[in-house]
């Protein structure tokens, strides 16, 4: 959603690294397509106004005026007043004393509420709550159908007295709700209310009505994240009619330009708590400023992946995996499919990809990986023989044959596979023998690595020619290197250390990175080339 915001950002800082220091101009300027990249982005006039302003003021003090490298201090500034907008710190539910707690959700027709009832009520479950979801929309067309399939999917107890449809009290309804509740030891209730196609006087009173029966402990306005810069006034509207206490944003994952994200906790006052990215169930949790503010400006998200992998992966799983990597024996194709199915656990390739740092620049190759790519591999692998996949030099011509026609594939989709596993599996044997990937240490317990015999001294890099000649021709060749490395593309950055080698702290799989793992993102399947 913050791609385009995210990408005019990014690229204002990259004029401003390698400066010693700032000039009133330089400010001027930054501070002038940081203004243009927010209102692109549909962000509320005052905002915008009153953001710049803010970067100003800090941009010309003293903490960039003194500092090292002031380029970063006005990245630091500009992610602090973002972090700042958004709400500063996350929002928690508010429990009431007694059970039940009672909440209220409240907005527009079409903005997601009976979605994201579900989506809260499967939240709520797995922090080991006892959710109850309420039918009080009784006037949309199948509505109280659609909250008691979705309270299916999400596994919790739909109160529906009513047929809807127009028929029955949403009052009566949500007042019945708080008993039933108590008496089934439901310790949250969540009362899906009617919305309209816009703000009307009866919407307001039917919402207002329900609020003065349960007296929630939490009302939450529930707002599409796309309708641009008429959020915030639906948003002022329902605060002005009923008033609510905090803000759930539907729809992150689409294409629009998420200034409504930035807008609405600015003019009315209200935090923003829950954040629905995606259309499964899973696809909700709380709305974090200060993370959305790292992802704005291309600095990742790596604290959610690894929130999202702890909530995914069993311990025991993660445990067995570890174990597998410290031992002796090699890295096989049933290891590598494996964790190829525990990373396809947390869900698209591209959105894991998309919370790393410095992604941003890479988001049309993101765009490029089709998960079904996996199933291909997965159907390869699983086409082979257990020896096959454990010793996978004994594949030979034939036997990829028979591989391919197994999974519905081509040789050379087999060729690429084997081949690009034995480069995984050589890294595996570096990193088991403590070389580690680059830039990050060896996996602990897994050796400390070789050290140089004595008296040898360790070879230095690359020296510059006392020859004139050779010296040139030295510079040219690196030179062509580094077009050669230019014209291939960045390469997919690693996890910082301490969260590539995974392992039972960090939740994540044991290889999961990406050096660790076969380069997917060339692997295409088409025609085969033929066993060569």
């Amino acid at each position: 959603m913050f791609e385009t915001l995210s990408d005019r950002l990014t690229s204002v800082f990259s004029s401003l690294r390698g400066k010693g220091r700032l000039s009133e101009e330089d400010i001027n300027a930054t501070a002038r397509e940081i203004r243009l990249a927010l209102l692109e982005a549909d962000v509320a006039l005052p905002v915008v106004r009153e953001f710049i302003a803010r970067i100003k003021e800090r941009a010309r003090g003293e903490e960039v005026s003194k500092a090292l490298n002031p380029a970063q201090q006005v990245i630091k500034i500009v992610n602090e007043e973002l972090v700042e907008i958004l709400g500063g710190e996350t929002r928690q539910i508010r429990y009431a004393k007694t059970a039940p707690t009672v909440i209220m959700l409240a907005g527009l027709q079409g903005a997601g509420k009976t979605t994201l009832a579900g989506k809260l009520a499967k939240w709520l479950s797995d922090d080991r709550n006892t959710p109850l979801l309420v039918a009080a929309d009784l006037q949309r067309p199948n509505a109280v159908t659609q909250l008691q399939v979705v309270g299916e999917r999400a596994s919790t107890p739909v109160f529906a007295p009513e047929p809807g449809n127009g028929v029955g009290d949403p009052v009566n309804v949500a007042r019945e709700s708080i008993e039933h509740a108590r008496r089934n030891n439901h310790n949250v209730v969540i009362i899906d209310t009617a919305g309209r196609l816009g703000v009307d006087t009866e919407m307001m009173q039917q919402a207002a009505d329900i609020r003065d029966a349960v007296r929630p402990d939490e009302i939450v306005f529930v707002v599409d994240a796309m309708i641009g810069q008429d959020a915030v006034n639906t948003a002022q509207a329902f605060l002005d009619g009923v008033g609510y206490d905090a803000v759930a944003l539907t729809k992150l994952d689409g294409d629009a330009r998420g200034g409504a994200a930035l807008s609405i906790r600015h003019i009315t006052g209200r935090p923003i708590m829950f954040a629905s990215t995606g259309e499964k169930l899973e696809d909700f949790d709380l709305f974090h400023p200060d993370r959305m503010a790292s992802r704005i400006l291309d600095m990742g998200d790596v604290l959610t992946l690894i929130e999202q992998a702890q909530r995914t992966f069993d311990e025991a799983e993660v445990e067995k995996m570890a174990s597998t990597m410290a031992s002796d024996d090699d890295f096989t194709l049933d290891d590598f499919l494996e964790q190829m199915m525990m990373v396809r656990k947390l869900g698209p390739i591209g959105n894991l990809l998309g919370m790393m740092p410095g992604m941003g620049q890479m988001r049309e190759q993101i765009d490029s990986i089709d998960d079904k790519s996996l199933d291909r591999i997965q159907a390869i692998i699983q086409s082979m023989t257990p020896g096959e996949r454990a010793n996978p030099k004994s594949i030979n011509g034939s036997r990829r044959l028979r591989i391919a026609n197994g999974s519905g594939t081509q040789v050379g989709d087999v060729n690429g596979l084997v081949t690009r596993f034995f480069e995984a599996q050589k890294m595996m044997r570096k990193m088991k023998n403590g070389g580690g990937m680059p830039g990050m240490p060896g996996m602990p317990g897994m050796g400390g690595g070789k050290k140089p015999k004595k008296g040898k001294k360790p070879k230095k890099g690359k020296q510059r020619s006392g020859n004139p000649m050779k010296a040139r021709q030295q510079e040219a060749d690196r030179a062509a290197e580094r077009q050669r490395r230019q014209e291939e593309g960045p390469q997919v950055p690693q996890l910082p250390p301490g969260l590539g080698g995974g392992g039972p702290q960090s939740g994540l799989p044991p290889a999961f990175g990406g050096s660790n793992m076969p380069d997917l993102s060339n692997f295409k399947f088409g025609k085969g080339d033929g066993d060569k």
